[in-house]
């Protein structure tokens, strides 16, 4: 059976009503990436950034999952252990449609985070400078998120995949984040069959073998039937 290694982005999530950097009037256009998304950020400004993933994470809970997500479950159901989704998304959109293997490298809107010990712990709905951390004590909580500056997540781990997998897929990435956007060319170098799916040319397009394009709940359900098909 083949080792699929699938790396999801934004645009999986935006048909859930869930915005991207680049969308016009939502959260992200209201505030500049560095006061909201890096550490001199929170540093600078807890609030304004504990808000800032505050109202993302409501938006998130209200969210359900599209067909994409659910055509990927599918899959999994289809591949089990042989398929691992690689997520730079921090929605559980994923996990609600019932995909289990999945690696958040850009970390989670559910984790919460202690600055001081790195002890790691559920989020709760709202969080505020001050909130102490349950194992250490300190007032030093942060939402589980990596930021720009920071090193991902499972980095070792989703090489360790790449470099095995005998197809990868792209589906709604911008080709603009690393390392995330050299997972292509990586992968069509140890000889997986290398496939972006996609409403416009990522900025990574020529590292893929084959290009779908459109809105992902409609392509991704049609690939995910191929390949349950063969």
């Amino acid at each position: 059976m083949e080792k699929i290694v699938i790396l999801t982005g934004a645009g999986i999530s935006a048909e859930s009503g869930l915005g991207t950097f680049r969308d016009e009037g939502g959260l992200w256009a209201q505030h500049a990436i560095e006061d909201v998304a890096t550490p001199e950020g929170f540093a600078r400004d807890p609030g304004l950034v504990h808000r800032f993933y505050n109202a993302r994470r409501a938006q998130s809970a209200q969210a359900t999952p599209n067909p994409a997500h659910e055509a990927l479950a599918r899959l999994q159901t289809g591949f089990g252990d042989e398929l691992w989704i690689v997520t730079q998304n921090v929605d559980d959109l994923h996990e609600k449609a019932g995909s289990s293997n999945v690696l958040h490298m850009h970390g989670s809107l559910d984790g919460a985070l202690c600055g001081a010990c790195d002890h790691r712990w559920p989020a709760p709905l709202e969080m505020a400078p001050g909130d102490q951390c349950p194992d250490c004590g300190a007032p030093a909580a942060r939402p589980d998120i990596v930021w720009f500056g920071e090193m991902p997540y499972h980095m070792e781990r989703i090489w360790e995949l790449i470099e095995t997998a005998d197809l990868f897929a792209a589906i709604g990435t911008s080709g603009q984040v690393y390392p995330a956007a050299a997972f292509a060319q990586h992968a069509g170098r140890a000889g997986a069959h290398c496939v972006e799916l996609n409403l416009a040319d990522s900025v990574n397009a020529r590292d893929f073998a084959e290009t779908r394009r459109g809105p992902a709940s409609t392509l991704v359900p049609e690939w995910v039937d191929e390949l349950l098909s063969h």
